[in-house]
């Protein structure tokens, strides 16, 4: 399944559901690399970056931290940066979806495998400079749009 621009045009519908979620880039350095955590369902061959909806009361980043640990079992993140929103139709193109990135630093390869029940991601890493295939257009323009930002922000800490 290859996602078009149609799941990026918004209804005009006033009363058409919308919802937030909240996700992450997460960096590793490995060497002289930057290495970024992405997740892909056994279901499809491309990539996503973690991230989901908000829960009751819970902030943008609480909600990214909780996802990525849920998603890739990754737990152990320092918070670097926001790096902004994307929006679109949810997957089921049932809901508008405003979903809020943020980076985060992370020293963990391994994660445990994920908490959720209803999904089973596998947890790769890649050079921040040599993405694979990504499902969401939006999310690869997000990594592609703040590539050296986060260069930058990474060296910086170092």
């Amino acid at each position: 399944m290859k996602i078009d621009k149609s799941w990026y045009i918004k209804p005009k519908d006033k009363s058409f559901p919308s919802d937030i979620s909240a996700g992450g880039v997460i960096i590793r350095i490995e060497g002289n690399k930057l290495l970024i955590a992405l997740i892909r369902d056994p279901k499809f061959d491309d990539y996503l970056l973690p991230k989901g909806r908000l829960e009751k009361g819970e902030g943008f980043e609480d909600a990214a931290k909780r996802e990525i640990a849920e998603e890739t079992g990754l737990n152990d993140l320092t918070l670097v940066a926001e790096l902004g929103a994307k929006e679109r139709l949810t997957f089921e193109k049932n809901e508008w979806r405003t979903t809020h990135y943020f980076l985060f630093l992370t020293e963990q390869a391994d994660g445990t495998q994920n908490l959720q029940e209803d999904e089973n991601y596998i947890l790769k890493w890649f050079d921040i400079d040599n993405l694979p295939p990504m499902f969401w257009p939006e999310q690869k323009e997000l990594i592609e749009e703040n590539r050296e930002r986060i260069k930058r922000l990474i060296k910086g800490l170092g």
